[in-house]
């Protein structure tokens, strides 16, 4: 099987390339599979304290594959079936992971590649990349969680203004509206999501997990529910060696040293 994912390790950091650059990293069956396996992989590895996903070549990603489905003996209904089956399960591994997950934009993000980056948890931008929902334009409909995540980014008039209009978004617009973490000089994205990814990896990955988790959960929840889980929640942090570490460095007057587990 051709590696349409690459992984690169970094210390604690694993870089996931999508590796398809003559197609602008658009996702056929295979590469999003492997992007589904890997991811999931890495989640469940103790030793990765962080991710950060990018593309090759001059995109981040395209979405999906148009000329695929187009091409599918079955029609393009039972490819996106099958397609978005594995898609969801990547995004799903992104929102899950008990650690940041950071977007490494590099060039045009459309489509899947739209709602890959803002499924992760923090976004770098090139400052001459450009955002595109890109589905509506193709008579499509958003997927991989775009419309879960775009509103709750943005806002419904700005999301179903987005969706609706699909016009290019630059840099320093996604910055304005909240779409993007950072924006980097161009070629500098991803070691800009790098540098923040192992800021984070110094920090205790047991808090970040608890937090991504309570805000994640919270558009489910009641205020009630989520106070109670809050509490809970709370009380597991303190008892975690990284709580621990954390109130006795706050009463010693030093910096925290979190294990790197």
């Amino acid at each position: 099987m051709s590696e349409l994912i690459e992984l690169e390790q970094h210390d604690t950091i694993t870089q996931v390339a999508l590796n398809r650059p003559q197609a602008y990293n658009a996702f056929n069956y295979e590469m999003v599979s492997q992007l589904a396996n890997h991811l999931t992989a890495l989640a469940g590895d103790d030793r990765v304290r962080g991710v950060v996903i990018t593309g090759r070549g001059k995109a981040f990603c395209a979405g999906g594959d148009l000329k695929w489905a187009l091409n599918n003996s079955n029609g393009p209904a039972a490819a996106f079936h099958r397609l978005a089956a594995q898609f969801h399960l990547a995004i799903l591994e992104i929102r899950r992971m008990k650690k940041p997950v950071v977007a490494a934009i590099n060039g045009v993000a459309a489509g899947g590649g739209f709602s890959l980056a803002l499924a992760c948890d923090f976004r770098v931008m090139d400052q001459s990349a450009a955002l595109n929902q890109a589905y509506t334009s193709a008579g499509l409909c958003i997927d991989g969680g775009g419309t879960f995540t775009l509103p709750r980014l943005v806002g419904y008039a700005r999301a179903i203004e987005i969706a609706a209009f699909d016009k290019p978004i630059a840099s320093a617009q996604a910055f304005d509206w909240g779409l993007v973490t950072k924006v980097a000089a161009d070629g500098q994205a991803l070691s800009e999501a790098m540098a923040l990814a192992q800021d984070l990896a110094q920090r205790s990955l047991n808090s970040f997990a608890w937090t991504k988790k309570l805000i994640t959960d919270s558009f489910n929840t009641s205020f009630e529910t989520q106070i109670e889980i809050e509490r809970a929640a709370l009380e597991a942090c303190a008892v975690h060696p990284d709580g621990q570490e954390g109130l006795t460095a706050f009463s010693e007057k030093r910096q925290p040293e979190f294990a790197k587990y």
